[in-house]
């Protein structure tokens, strides 16, 4: 059978991010992960987005995994999460694309990854026009965050970061989880009060 070919895909929203790094994240500067090993992932709310012929606005994808180090040095263990509003043909769309078969950052992942599992279909809720990010998927994921304060003054603080050449995000803010937690097939942790950032995305393939 011949090969299916990817077709033109492009998407754009927000990317919700939270891992059990310190505030900031080392890896956002090719630095080593605070613990030694990475855990946690990526919800994105796609604002427009198109999949070939098929349209994608409107619904929210989610990867989420462990790491045993870095994740460049790899052996990890995903799963992923899927709009449980997506009909058919939006979930094979979201699926080529969050397993790495269509190209994207998602492609690059998967190198990264020794299991992929899921796709597991869940209900989001996911307040990303606030101030503060807040996502709810199922019972799989909670994530609720809060500015990051100063340790002296307890005034909220506002930090950017800004990455020409990142892969996922090109600019988030920085700000700190109340609770982050994920429980689906493998993947299952607590690390509420660590890293948590949002910022706007664009993506384009294959």
């Amino acid at each position: 059978m011949a090969e299916t070919k990817t077709p033109a895909w492009n998407m754009k929203g927000t990317l919700v991010i939270a891992c059990n790094c310190d505030y900031g994240c080392p890896c956002n500067v090719n630095g080593r992960p605070t613990t030694g090993k990475c855990e946690g992932g990526w919800t994105w709310q796609l604002e427009q987005g198109i999949y070939g012929d098929v349209k994608l606005s409107g619904l929210c994808v989610g990867l989420y995994a462990n790491w045993p180090a870095a994740i460049h040095e790899g052996n990890g263990v995903a799963t992923t999460l899927i709009d449980e509003r997506a009909d058919t043909a939006q979930r094979d769309a979201l699926r080529a694309l969050v397993e790495g078969r269509s190209g994207g950052p998602w492609a690059i992942f998967r190198k990264t990854f020794t299991e992929l599992q899921g796709p597991n279909f869940v209900p989001y809720k996911v307040d990303a026009e606030g101030r503060l990010p807040h996502v709810r998927a199922g019972d799989a994921l909670e994530i609720e965050t809060e500015y990051i304060r100063n340790p002296v003054t307890k005034e909220t603080i506002h930090p950017r970061l800004a990455l020409p050449e990142g892969l996922v995000v090109k600019d988030c803010a920085l700000v700190a989880s109340t609770r982050f937690k994920f429980n689906a097939d493998k993947v299952r942790y607590d690390h509420s009060g660590r890293y948590a950032a949002f910022g706007f995305f664009q993506y384009f393939g294959p």
